[in-house]
């Protein structure tokens, strides 16, 4: 019985590592044109009509705009922007004043506009989801490197900046 547990942990860890081995934006790519597909094809109630889902540009804008931030910071910083790779500098000016992961509060907020624009509800459970990938295949490593790395400065910081926003 013990050896059937650790078998199954093994082989859960083992496809967790695979997973993590898809990087962020081709989570957020699938996502997003899941929730296109979706939209097409199962549409599931209208919730929103010309002109009132016109903001949903606004955040699409707000997304393209903190990642684009986001890395050209990172880039000229000459740090990684991989999550399993250990930071080589702590950043938290710019859009990391705002977010402690902006790049995917930036993905998020292009998810959200595009389901806003499409106006029917199925494209809003894309979102959730990358929420929920982002939040158990990266953020956690992410996390834990800038804490071993950085320390007591990474964690003051965190005190002080919310995860998504």
């Amino acid at each position: 019985m013990m050896m059937r547990k650790n078998k199954v942990r093994k082989d859960h860890l083992t496809n967790l590592n695979k997973m993590r081995k898809i990087m962020p934006p081709t989570y957020f790519m699938v996502l997003l044109a899941l929730a296109f597909m979706v939209h097409f094809f199962f549409p599931i109630m209208k919730i929103s009509i010309r002109p009132y889902n016109y903001p949903g540009w606004i955040l699409i804008a707000f997304g393209i705009i903190i990642n684009l931030w986001a890395d050209s910071l990172m880039k000229q910083k000459q740090t990684t922007v991989k999550p399993h790779q250990n930071p080589s500098i702590f950043i938290s000016s710019g859009p990391f004043r705002l977010s402690r992961h902006p790049m995917y509060l930036g993905m998020l907020s292009i998810l959200l506009g595009t389901a806003l624009l499409l106006g029917s509800l199925a494209p809003f459970i894309f979102p959730a989801a990358f929420i929920i990938l982002m939040e158990t295949l990266f953020i956690p490593t992410e996390e834990n490197n800038m804490k071993k790395n950085f320390g007591k400065e990474y964690l003051d910081y965190k005190a002080k900046v919310r995860r998504w926003v």
